[in-house]
């Protein structure tokens, strides 16, 4: 926005850990892909990914160094069992049609490709050949944070703790029930001290925590409009850190098996970073990002060990755990305005896609905001 209208507003971000100890970008493992069954979401990371490759350009801040953020760009490779692939092959003609480079892999041509890879109860692979991998997600925000910084963005740190709300009674029928309506939040700031700020429009991407945000506008406590939650929620995952001497080299994408057990290399030398979401019985406690050690051994490891037996000798190095904001409707996202509130937008829910598509997103709330609809990519299929 401030690269678009320079001069024609004011830009706050509010950021309650500027550090970003706890956010769930820098937590993540970076990786970006095409592979998506809604053509929105291809749309989106296929920007994300030209964005990403020409990030000098778009990022870079006069008389300081240019962004590196690592980019890795070895793809993605989906495993299939039979159950799996009439879904594989559907989500693959979409992709195509919307212009990703993936390509369908059948178990020989797999193991042709790879291998090291056991492809035991695998029917079909599909790999991304180009505008997929991972990168460095800290890096990247800090490019963000720089260039937004450089043209005038003023960073506070502090949290919303409420609003200020008025009645507005309609003119025509004085007994109907009056709408409300903010212009006025409430930040306290790192030592206490509460500030009253005066915003035209607020954009709400609080990842996890978004839902709290929507609380204090009545949302999902109110009647009408105002009925339904924010359906946005933290769920943690665990992200380990294994170290094997023999596995896999440069050649090794981003594995995502039928179980939805992932796997990468990180770096050359002989150190990967793997994971899964837990079952629904699995979920674990959100309250801290303590990580459990025993869902590696009891639902990671075998899995990795299985499809890749390099893997049956490991050793677990490190792990971190850090939050998804969840939509619990259909884990994807949720943007734009509010129905209630016209000058209060969201964009949040991403479940653990959200900084592989920030230029994306970016882009398109520029749009809603000064140009007023969609001009690039329409994400009404995401709206609240």
């Amino acid at each position: 926005m401030k690269q678009r209208a320079p001069d024609s507003f004011e830009l706050m971000v509010v950021e309650r850990d500027p550090k970003y100890t706890r956010s769930s970008s820098t937590l993540s493992i970076g990786g970006i892909r095409q592979q998506f069954s809604l053509p929105e979401n291809i749309q989106l990371s296929l920007y994300s990914s030209e964005f990403l490759r020409n990030i000098k350009q778009h990022l870079s801040v006069l008389d300081d160094d240019p962004p590196d953020i690592q980019f890795q760009p070895h793809g993605y490779l989906f495993l299939a069992t039979e159950s799996g692939v009439e879904q594989m092959i559907e989500n693959h003609n979409v992709q195509k049609e919307i212009g990703a480079k993936v390509e369908l892999l059948g178990p020989k041509q797999l193991k042709s490709k790879f291998p090291w890879l056991n492809l035991d109860g695998i029917e079909m692979g599909s790999y991304g050949l180009e505008n997929e991998g991972w990168f460095d997600p800290w890096a990247l925000l800090s490019a963000f944070k720089k260039k937004a910084i450089s043209l005038g963005t003023d960073y506070v740190h502090g949290e919303v703790i409420g609003f200020e709300f008025e009645d507005r009674r309609p003119v025509i029928d004085e007994t109907a029930d009056p709408t409300i309506r903010t212009n006025y939040m409430y930040i306290k700031d790192e030592i206490g001290e509460v500030h009253c700020v005066e915003f035209a429009y607020l954009v709400i991407a609080a990842g996890p925590y978004s839902a709290d945000v929507a609380q204090m506008l009545h949302i999902g406590l109110g009647p009408g409009l105002l009925r339904l939650p924010l359906p946005v929620e933290p769920r943690k995952r665990y992200v380990y850190v294994i170290n094997c001497d023999n596995g896999p080299g440069i050649d090794m994408p981003l594995i995502v098996d039928s179980s939805g057990t992932y796997v990468r290399r990180e770096g050359l030398g002989g150190k990967y970073i793997c994971g899964r979401s837990p079952s629904p019985n699995e979920e674990p406690d959100v309250s801290t990002l303590e990580v459990d050690y025993n869902f590696f051994e009891k639902s990671v490891w075998p899995v990795l060990a299985h499809r890749i037996p390099a893997f049956e000798a490991i050793k677990v190095s490190s792990a971190w755990a850090g939050y998804y904001d969840y939509n619990t409707f259909d884990q994807n996202a949720l943007f734009g305005c509010h129905p209630y509130f016209p000058n209060i937008y969201f964009a949040t829910g991403f479940s653990g896609h959200g900084i592989q598509m920030a230029p994306a997103i970016g882009r398109a709330m520029m749009e809603l905001l000064i140009d007023k609809a969609y001009v690039t990519i329409d994400m009404s299929r995401f709206h609240l």
